[in-house]
């Protein structure tokens, strides 16, 4: 039997365990990824001539990184691996892929797609102005350029990615002038019996939590952001909320970094025809997948955050279970007590999140008080006040048809950062539930390509 061709798409921990199960098994897969260099969003690797330590650079995760980039380096010399390179379609059993100006067409036996997760963002007033990031675009400042956004910083929303990022500029020296958590804090208590599934992981939030109050960073539970203010010429210049008894307060800064937990990556799998299931927990549209990986789509396996939001420690075993899957299909020996452990260990990380989920719960009810001038989609300037009058005007009530309309999700981010808050606005207005408002449809390219770009190779 020949060699089957497997390609995995991402080298965070999800793809490299599944590259490492792959590789082991005596099969030389193809693992491709955007990035210069191996790890991810969360285990992002500083440039060569960078010279912080792994605890300042990732906290209570360090000895983690440390392990995953440990393997990926002797990996290395047993993968094809291309860094750099944009998969931008999927059909017809092939990737379709960019590095530079050249493209190519890769056919696949089996395809793993570890795709990752990107900032999930509820607009504000004012979100536009120079100086707001996402919270991740404020790690990869901090970890790729060893810069901070601004001077004095708000950290903005909800989930443990805002404390961790918070923490991680008050390592770096950085001034976080607030934390703001739209979260109540009593929805923690209520958690606690999911969260007590994984203790480790739920000690080292409160560790983190413990360090901003010891650097006197202040935190604040249960707030509703009113607007970001400043002006476009001088950018952010404060932050204002609500506190739950409806006070409003001002807290001056000249950066604004905002997330509510995280959003998976899912427009590949949507290009591959997978099939998708509204999730009521975190109000996101997942593709379906089995216990061990496989999507709806044959020879097509999802693994780690790009599936569905369960943190990194999952995605290093739900990698390396979808790899045994993909394994087993193509009728190569696979251990079946590995398999049941893998199994056994993302269940407990399921159980975890869902206890994040009510802990730190999206606030769907902000997109109905937004107000008409509040930007939703920031590409292309579409206005929450733009989507109701097309919705009066033309009775558009589901995302892609609002999308035609009002051109929310049309530009270079396809989406990703307005396409859900637009979704809740939609419902809202509609007084719908959300998933009936549907998902945006993923499209090729999925990113931006050169328009330079070459022929096939």
């Amino acid at each position: 039997m020949a060699c089957p061709s497997i390609i995995v798409v991402g080298a965070g921990p999800s793809g490299t365990r599944a590259a490492e199960a792959l590789a082991k098994a005596g099969i030389r897969p193809i693992l491709i990824d955007e990035g210069r260099r191996d790890g991810g969003q969360i285990y992002r690797r500083q440039p060569d001539n960078f010279t912080r330590s792994y605890e300042k650079l990732y906290g209570t995760e360090a000895g983690r990184a440390k392990a995953l980039h440990d393997s990926f380096d002797a990996l290395k010399g047993q993968i094809d691996y291309r860094p750099e390179t944009l998969v931008w379609n999927i059909a017809d059993g092939h990737v379709w892929t960019a590095c530079g100006n050249a493209q190519e067409a890769l056919r696949y036996d089996a395809l793993i797609l570890c795709t990752g997760a990107t900032d999930r963002l509820m607009p504000v007033k004012g979100w536009n102005l120079a100086g707001t990031y996402s919270l991740g675009g404020s790690q990869v400042a901090l970890k790729s350029q060893a810069v901070s956004i601004g001077h004095e910083v708000v950290f903005m929303g909800s989930g443990p990615l805002l404390y961790l990022v918070a923490s991680q500029y008050v390592q770096a020296g950085a001034k976080v002038a607030a934390v703001l958590d739209t979260s109540p804090k009593g929805a923690r208590i209520k958690a606690l019996p999911d969260l007590l599934a994984l203790p480790g992981m739920l000690w080292n939030g409160v560790q983190l939590t413990r360090a901003l109050g010891k650097a006197g960073v202040p935190i604040h539970h249960g707030v509703t952001p009113v607007e970001i203010i400043g002006g476009a010429d001088t950018g952010v210049n404060g932050v204002r909320f609500r506190t739950p008894s409806g006070q409003e307060k001002t807290i001056a800064c000249d950066a604004v970094a905002v997330g509510y937990h995280l959003r998976p990556e899912t427009q590949l799998a949507d290009l591959a025809r997978c099939e998708f299931a509204f999730d009521a927990g975190t109000h996101q549209w997942l593709p379906r997948r089995d216990q061990d990986g496989r999507a709806s789509t044959a020879g097509v396996y999802l693994a780690g955050d790009g599936a569905k939001i369960l943190g990194a420690r999952s995605a290093e075993a739900s990698g390396k279970l979808a790899a045994l899957a993909a394994l087993s299909d193509l009728g190569l020996p696979v251990d079946s007590g590995e398999t049941t452990a893998l199994r056994r260990d993302v269940a407990n990380y399921a159980r975890f999140a869902r206890g994040l989920a009510k802990a730190f719960p999206w606030p769907a009810d902000h997109a109905a008080a937004l107000p008409d001038e509040a930007i939703i989609c920031r590409c292309e300037a579409v206005s929450a006040g733009d989507i109701r009058s097309v919705m009066r005007e033309t009775g558009a009530i589901e995302a892609n048809r609002a999308k035609a309309f009002s051109r929310v999700g049309m530009g270079r981010c396809q989406g990703r950062y307005c396409g859900l808050a637009a979704a809740e606005l939609i419902a809202a207005e509609a007084r719908i539930p959300v998933e009936q408002v549907g998902r945006l449809r993923g499209q090729a390219p999925v990113k931006p390509l050169p328009i330079a770009i070459g022929e096939e190779k």
